[in-house]
Parts: structure tokens; C-alpha cells; sequence
């Protein structure tokens, strides 16, 4: 799939290269399984072809993501209380659990945040779940930002340095991303088993 969209993508002009990338990258906090890190990892491979530009692709793609992030916060802060009430949204997250999430961001919301966006599949969450425990928007996306800047400047430069080789930049790209998985896997069940464990203490 991934050299499918590299080979659409080098017959592109730049401006659709950027506007692609640019969506992958958004669309990542909206639906997780998109590749935005392999978007970043694409556009930085095309520009050391000549096609787009790496610094202005990875602030743009930065920002997109970011976004995206600001739009999840959003929505959380503003629906999220109502929707975890009340019905289907109750089950989900039962109070006892949103009371051991709203403890666990007050102590150590803005690390887990900054840490989280580094972990495929897990970051995707946080930020809306930072709006649904009134997160301020300074605390809760300050970090988001941040690692997402030095995660996507990691991602442009690691692509630049590796220069013409996309089976090189592959290798990178899937190696990281399996040891930041497995990182994200053992922090999700970690977080889950201590909200279990605050969850059965309060219903004792």
C-alpha cells in the first residue's frame, strides 16, 4: 500500500504532494490507522528528489496534526461529560473510571500527553480525554505540540539523512514504529490495569 502511495505521489505536482500528505497527517487523530508518520517519512524522501520541500512539508504537516489534536481536545471539552453520562457512553467508561482518568491527568496529565504523542496508537486518544477531564487548552496542548515537532523534525531528518534510499527510510520508519508500538501496547495495559484497580477500590 505504502509503495502504491509513494508511486502516485512521485507523479503528482507539489501542490497535491503537499495537500495529501498534509491530510495524512490530520487525519491521523481522527482515524488512528492512518500512516501519518510514513507521510512525513514520503515527503521526506520526495523532497531529497527535488519535488517538495522538507522544512516547509514537516511545519505544515506539524501543524495539520496538531490541529486535528485541537479539534479532538474540542470536542472532548465540550461533549465529552454529557456523552460519558449518560447511555452507551456510560458503559464505555464508567464513573469510577472517569474519576481515576480525571486523577491520573490532574497528577500527571501534561508528561503522559507529552510522552504519549510518541506512541502509534495510544496518542491519538489523549488529547480528547485531556478535554473530557477540563484539561486547560495551555496544559493539555502545549505537550501535544511539542512532541509532535520533535517526533515529525525527527522523522524529516532521518529521512533526508538516509537521501535517495526509500527502502532505507522504510526500515527505519517500521523498526521505530514496532519498538513505539510495543512501548504503547505495555503503557495501555499498564494505565488500564491501574484504572481497574482504582475502579474496583472505589466500588469496595
Amino acid at each position: 500500500m505504502v509503495d502504491s502511495l509513494l508511486d502516485w505521489l512521485v507523479r503528482l505536482p507539489p501542490l497535491p504532494t503537499y495537500l495529501v500528505l498534509i491530510g495524512l497527517s490530520g487525519l491521523e487523530n481522527i482515524f488512528p490507522p492512518v500512516p501519518a508518520d510514513v507521510a512525513v517519512a514520503l515527503g521526506a524522501f520526495l523532497a531529497q528528489r527535488g519535488e517538495v520541500s522538507a522544512p516547509l512539508l514537516g511545519v505544515l504537516c506539524w501543524a495539520a496534526n496538531v490541529a486535528t489534536a485541537a479539534l479532538t481536545y474540542a470536542l472532548g471539552r465540550t461533549w465529552g461529560d454529557e456523552f460519558f453520562e449518560h447511555g452507551w457512553g456510560r458503559r464505555l467508561v464508567p464513573p469510577e473510571a472517569l474519576a481515576a482518568l480525571h486523577e491520573a491527568y490532574a497528577r500527571h496529565g501534561v508528561l503522559g500527553i507529552f510522552v504519549s504523542r510518541f506512541l502509534p496508537g495510544v496518542r491519538a486518544a489523549v488529547p480528547p480525554f485531556a478535554g473530557v477531564v477540563g484539561m486547560s487548552p495551555l496544559r493539555a496542548l502545549a505537550p501535544a505540540a511539542l512532541a509532535s515537532g520533535i517526533w515529525y523534525a525527527g522523522l524529516i531528518t532521518a529521512g533526508a539523512a538516509l537521501g535517495l534510499s526509500w527502502d532505507g527510510v522504510r526500515r527505519l520508519i517500521d523498526r521505530t514504529s514496532e519498538a513505539l508500538g510495543l512501548l504503547g501496547v505495555i503503557a495501555a495495559l499498564a494505565f488500564g490495569l491501574w484504572v481497574y484497580s482504582r475502579v474496583r477500590a472505589a466500588r469496595r
